[in-house]
C-alpha cells in the first residue's frame, strides 16, 4: 500500500467539531475504565489502546464479571461486550455528548453493569458536564476513520521506537483526557513536584504522573497552541539547554508556547520514508532530553528489537 494512503491527510480545521465531540465521547468511555480499575502509576490504568478496528478499553473488571468497550471506526459502532457472551452495539453517528452518555449508560445498566463516573471532562478549559452537553454533536465518519488510521500507524512506529530502551518505558497508549497517543521513557530518577495547573485535572494526578524524569513523545490531532496535527516530544523537568538542541528532521522545531518539540504531521505524511522520518524525530528529541539531563544512556539504551530474535545479554552490548 502506498504510504500516502497508509498515512492519510488529516486537516484539523476540516474535522475540528467532530474531533472535539469524539474526544468527549472517548472521555466518557475512558472514565468507565478509570472508575473500575485500581490506580497504576502515571494513570496507565485509565488509557485506551489501538485495535485493528478502533480503540479499546481492554478488559475491565466489574465485581467478578469482565467487560470491554470498543470504538469501531470501520463499522462506526460502539461495542459493549462481556465475558458471558453478551454484546450490545451503539451506532457512532452525529449525536450530542449528552445523548451518547445516556445511551451508553442505559446499555451498561441493561447489561447489569451498574457504575458511576465523574461527570466533568478533564483537560479541557470549557468543561460542560457530559449529561448536560448538547453543544458538541458532530460526527464525520470519514474523518473519524482517518484519525484512527493515523493513530494506527503512529502506534506501530512508536512500538518499534520503544524497543530501543531497557529502562522503565511506558506502553504505547491513548490518553483520552488530552486526546493523544503517547510513549514515555524514564531516567529512573525522581523529578521535582510538577506545578500542576492543567485545566480540570486535579494537581495530585499531574504530580503523580510526573513524579519521575521523563522524555515523552506522542501524536495529537491539533488544538491549543498547535492548531494542526503534529507529533510532539518534551522532557520533564526541562533542562535549560534542551530547547536549543538541534533535532531531526529539519522541519522539526521547538514551540515555546507548547514547551515541546513539534513535527507537523504533514511532514511525515508526505515524506519519501514516513517511518524513518518519524523515527528520526523520536530518537533525536529523546537524545536531546537524555544528553542535556545527563541520563545514564549506556545503561538505559539498546539496539531496537527484531521480530523473532531474542535480545542477547552479553556484557557491553546494551542487551
Amino acid at each position: 500500500m502506498a504510504h500516502r494512503s497508509v498515512w492519510p491527510e488529516l486537516t484539523y480545521a476540516a474535522w475540528k467539531e467532530t474531533c472535539t465531540t469524539l474526544q468527549l465521547w472517548a472521555q466518557i468511555v475512558g472514565k468507565v475504565r478509570l472508575a473500575q480499575t485500581p490506580w497504576i502509576n502515571h494513570s496507565w490504568h485509565a488509557t485506551l489502546y489501538l485495535t485493528a478496528r478502533g480503540l479499546t478499553t481492554s478488559p475491565i473488571t466489574h465485581d467478578q464479571r469482565i467487560f470491554q468497550i470498543d470504538f469501531d471506526f470501520i463499522a462506526h459502532e460502539l461495542l459493549v461486550q462481556t465475558d458471558d457472551g453478551s454484546l450490545h452495539k451503539l451506532p457512532l453517528e452525529a449525536k450530542s455528548v449528552a445523548e451518547f452518555r445516556k445511551a451508553l449508560f442505559a446499555t451498561l445498566d441493561e447489561m447489569g453493569l451498574h457504575l458511576t463516573i465523574h461527570d466533568i471532562p478533564n483537560e479541557m478549559p470549557q468543561a460542560i458536564p457530559f449529561r448536560e452537553d448538547t453543544v458538541h454533536a458532530a460526527y464525520d465518519p470519514a474523518y473519524a476513520q482517518r484519525f484512527w488510521r493515523v493513530l494506527l500507524q503512529a502506534d506501530r512506529v512508536f512500538k518499534l521506537f520503544r524497543t530501543g530502551f531497557l529502562g522503565k518505558n511506558s506502553p504505547v497508549h491513548f490518553f483520552w483526557g488530552s486526546f493523544d497517543l503517547a510513549v514515555t521513557r524514564f531516567s529512573g530518577r525522581r523529578a521535582p513536584p510538577h506545578p500542576g495547573g492543567v485545566p480540570n485535572l486535579p494537581d495530585a494526578v499531574t504530580r503523580e504522573a510526573y513524579s519521575h524524569e521523563v522524555s515523552s513523545a506522542g501524536f495529537w490531532p491539533g488544538g491549543g497552541p498547535v492548531d494542526y496535527a503534529a507529533f510532539y516530544s518534551y522532557a520533564y523537568p526541562t533542562p535549560d539547554e534542551y530547547r536549543k538542541r538541534p533535532v531531526q528532521p529539519a522541519a522539526a522545531f521547538f514551540h515555546p508556547g507548547a514547551g515541546e518539540f513539534i513535527l507537523p504531521y504533514d511532514v511525515v505524511r508526505t515524506a519519501a520514508d514516513p517511518d524513518q522520518t518519524l523515527l528520526e524525530f523520536l530518537q533525536s528529541t529523546y537524545e536531546a532530553a537524555a544528553e542535556t539531563a545527563h541520563w545514564d544512556r549506556a545503561t538505559l539504551e539498546c539496539a531496537r528489537g527484531v521480530a523473532g530474535k531474542p535480545r542477547t545479554c552479553e556484557a557491553g552490548n546494551g542487551g
